[in-house]
């Protein structure tokens, strides 16, 4: 029995060491709070709405991140990332288990990563990362443009293969390709049951540039994402009383610049997204965005923003939009926030054959608060976000 134990201790040490170069991390957030809209559409007009809300500040997710040193600077890499609703337990991201990221790659020293999976896009990466009211505040998912048709929190590729470079003197860039994964990829035109039609299968290429150097970044980025409809689950590209189905190119450009001054930081963005359809003439949507936090402690933050968006030539509307955040920090790992937006929409557009207003849409997604049914609509929220 002794020797069976001794035998077992060391086939255990041995283990260890020669795993002592890798290394995996558990890591998450749950955010959790309650949310209030004074417009949601209802089948008469619009109503007020309290409810639950999960992921509003970060989305809820757990995840596993793990390297292995191959020696020379070369190294093994791996993210698998788990998005859920915290209210329901359901998984996120269309029922997907890692539909957040799922990706393996080699790292490189003073080159870079290439990856392949299911991964960010550099709209994501570099812009909506860095640049805006929902990265540098609790806002969230709020404060993100209309829909997120510029792509700037969930420009998740699927089928990617993506190099992001290392910095040099401050400068990074990167370059990433989503294959179809068909051999009929202009396929034949569909028609679904709400009358939108689609055509071939959803491929991606997106590049991106960044520069950081002491309290000054600016980050530019590029993706175009091709018959988005086509992809599984679908891209979300609507907004409200505008028809953006039956896209053959969904095309963002944005730059974005940040500084910070003592305890404070002011940021900027711009994103320029083309609407291009199969068969009918394109849009375009440009988002302007200017916002700044200041910490009064280490503890304590609040944020302010605007939001200018303005669509042009087949649709028109306008959305004036003001975001709030105020954020106290109960440890390192977990904050408790209040946070509010206002937005205010004009134009109308035939859609359907029918002249319809533009209504105000506040958020990434309608799942946050949901189409105003008016043109003007506001929301606010009290929550907590804990990070293990």
């Amino acid at each position: 029995m002794k020797k069976t134990l001794v035998a077992a201790a060391a086939l255990g040490t041995l283990s260890i060491a020669a795993h002592a170069q890798s290394s995996v991390t558990l890591y998450g957030i749950i955010d959790a709070g309650i949310t209030y809209s004074n417009k949601v559409a209802t089948a008469g007009g619009h109503d007020s709405l309290w409810k639950y809300g999960d992921g509003v500040a970060s989305g809820s997710r757990w995840g596993l991140r793990g390297t292995e040193d191959l020696g020379g600077g070369l190294k093994a890499l791996f993210v698998l990332e788990n998005g859920f609703d915290s209210g329901t337990g359901a998984l996120g991201q269309g029922g997907r288990e890692f539909g957040r990221q799922a990706y393996v790659g080699l790292s490189k020293t003073n080159i870079g990563a290439l990856t392949f999976g299911r991964q960010y896009s550099f709209s994501t990466d570099y812009i909506g990362a860095n640049y805006t009211m929902g990265s540098q505040t609790p806002s969230g998912n709020f404060a993100y443009h209309i829909n997120d048709v510029d792509q700037l929190t969930s420009s998740r590729i699927d089928n990617a293969v993506k190099f992001s470079s290392a910095s040099f003197y401050g400068v990074t860039f990167g370059a990433m390709y989503g294959f179809s994964n068909t051999t009929n990829f202009a396929g034949s035109p569909t028609t679904t049951a709400a009358g939108v039609t689609t055509q071939g299968s959803s491929s991606t290429y997106s590049f991106g540039l960044n520069y950081a150097q002491g309290p000054f970044s600016i980050g530019a980025a590029y993706t175009n994402i091709r018959f988005p409809n086509g992809a599984t689950p679908a891209f979300s590209v609507s907004v409200a009383n505008v028809n953006t189905g039956g896209l053959r190119d969904l095309e963002t450009f944005g730059i974005g610049a940040k500084y910070t001054i003592a305890a404070g930081v002011v940021f900027a963005n711009w994103t320029h997204t083309k609407f291009q359809p199969i068969a009918t003439a394109s849009s375009k949507l440009n988002n302007y965005e200017i916002g700044g936090k200041y910490n009064f402690t280490t503890a304590f933050s609040a944020g302010l923003g605007y939001t200018f968006s303005k669509l042009d030539d087949n649709f028109e509307g306008k959305w004036h939009q003001v975001n709030a955040a105020v954020d106290y920090a109960l440890s390192k790992r977990t904050d408790v926030y209040v946070i509010g937006a206002y937005q205010k929409a004009s134009g109308e557009n035939t859609v359907a054959g029918r002249v319809v207003p533009v209504q105000a849409q506040i958020g990434s997604s309608t799942s946050f608060v949901g189409a105003a049914g008016a043109d003007t609509q506001f929301a606010a929220r009290v929550g907590i976000r804990h990070r293990f």
